[in-house]
Order: structure tokens, then sequence, then C-alpha cells
């Protein structure tokens, strides 16, 4: 497999799509015979990229390392979190530098980020000492200024018109 310059993506902003995105860089990567892991630092609940990585082994897993959408007035719920985010962030730098992924997406890293369940310097850190040749994605809202600084290229979803405005609930294999 050619060596290649591996980039630092980012999708962010209030729309839908961010994991979406994500989803299919990681189609397309698959299809080039790369390895691709997913490590989901806030979902825990089965959706159907679950059910098609299933199908996609071995070059392709998906790991939900969360707890899901927590309540965060809830301390309790906030301490387990954080702890399931910072146990992510160890499977993240194990993963890197095994060399065994070609593409590593962070789903929700920026979610933890903007919930103070991980912290910036950290995430910063991982992004400075990723392997030459990897490609990482990091989805979620509100990326800080200092992540849109060192990624490669930044694409930030914008809501125009969503379901639930229309009281539409989430709908399978369009949201999970």
């Amino acid at each position: 497999m050619e060596k290649e310059k591996g980039l630092v993506l980012v999708l962010t902003g209030n729309g839908k799509g961010k994991t979406t995105a994500a989803l299919g860089l990681a189609l397309r990567s698959w299809g080039h015979d790369r390895n691709v892991l997913m490590l989901q630092f806030i979902k825990s609940r089965q959706c159907g990229e679950h059910l098609a990585a299933e199908r996609m082994r071995p070059g392709f897993e998906i790991r939900p390392l969360g707890l899901g959408f927590i309540n965060f007035n809830n301390p309790e719920d906030v301490a387990r979190q954080r702890q399931a985010a910072w146990d992510a962030l160890r499977q993240v730098e194990d993963v890197m530098q095994s060399g065994q992924y070609q593409l590593l997406i962070l789903d929700e890293i920026l979610y933890a980020l903007k919930y103070r369940l991980v912290e910036l310097p950290t995430v910063l850190t991982l992004i400075d000492h990723k392997p030459a040749a990897l490609h990482l994605v990091l989805t979620g809202r509100d990326a800080p200024p200092e992540i849109i600084e060192r990624a490669d290229l930044v694409t930030e979803m914008k809501e125009i018109k969503h379901p639930y405005q229309q009281g539409i609930p989430a709908r399978k294999g369009i949201e999970y």
C-alpha cells in the first residue's frame, strides 16, 4: 500500500451530517482496502452504521465507547461519561501507534471536549503525535480554534431545516 501524508479532517457545525460524512470517508477508504476504525466517544446504542460495519469486517470496525447522550446536569452521569471518554482516549493512543489502521475516526470527540469530558491539551497532543501516514477525522459541534488551526480540512455542517423542527422523531436509517 502506498505511503502518503495522512490528513487531519474536522467535521463540525450544528447541522446533521458530521458522523454521516465521516462514514462516507470510511466507506471510501475501506473500498481502497484500507483499514478503518471509528471510535465513538458518546454513542452507545446500536445504529445502522454498527450493523454495516459488522458486515464489512475485518477492514472496518466501529467501537461505541460512550454512554449515550446523558443528563449533563447529573454529576454522577457526567463522571461516568468522563471516565468512558478517558478510557476511549487511551484506546486512541494505542490504536494510533499500532499502525493497523490507515483511517481513524474519533466520532463525537468534539462533544467530549465541549462538555469537558476530555481536556483540549490532551486532544491537541494526540493530533500532534499522529503517525505521518494516518488520516485522522474528528467530529462534533463547536470545534475549538486550536483544532481548526491544526486541521488540513475543516467542514462546517450548517442546519437550514431539520425534521425535529416539524415534530418528526429520529428515523431508523437516517439519524441512527
